[in-house]
């Protein structure tokens, strides 16, 4: 039988995977932000009516950069690879003892922001396709000022 310790850690894991799907797409737009790159950002973008199609549906959150072309790639690679650094407090706060892995609810709460900090593979795309997106984009814009 599932204890009040087990429902406590479920409810826990549960807040550290909102907070950290959030988290994730932050990561992406701080480093745009900061490269002065343009984007957006749609939570629960082509959501459907519902409680259950809005939880059941892929992704919760996501960040749409628009590269003009003339940014570099590692730009869009940093910012791809960005929600790596979620793992880095969850790993500082358990090897400096201030996060205990004998509590289930902080084990729960760590496990659920490392998931989260996981680069999804639309993300290794960006981060190994980068100039690619970049070569395209500044090829629309050469023919864009051509027909002008």
């Amino acid at each position: 039988m599932i204890g009040p310790d087990e429902a406590v850690a479920v409810g826990g894991l549960l807040l550290a995977v909102v907070i950290g799907l959030l988290a994730h797409e932050w990561a992406h737009a701080v480093v745009l932000r900061l490269a002065d790159v343009e984007y957006t950002v749609s939570y629960f973008p082509g959501r459907t009516d519902g409680l259950v199609s809005l939880l059941a549906s892929c992704p919760w959150a996501a960040v749409h950069p628009s590269p003009t072309g003339r940014e570099p790639a590692w730009v869009l690679r940093v910012a791809a690879l960005a929600p790596l650094s979620i793992a880095v407090p969850v790993f500082a706060l358990v090897a400096f003892d201030v996060v205990s892995t004998g509590s289930s609810l902080e084990t729960a709460i760590a496990i659920g922001l490392l998931a989260c900090a996981i680069p999804s593979p639309q993300d290794f795309s960006v981060a190994f396709y980068a100039h690619r997106v970049l070569e395209e984009v500044d090829d629309a814009n050469a023919r864009s000022s051509r027909a002008d």
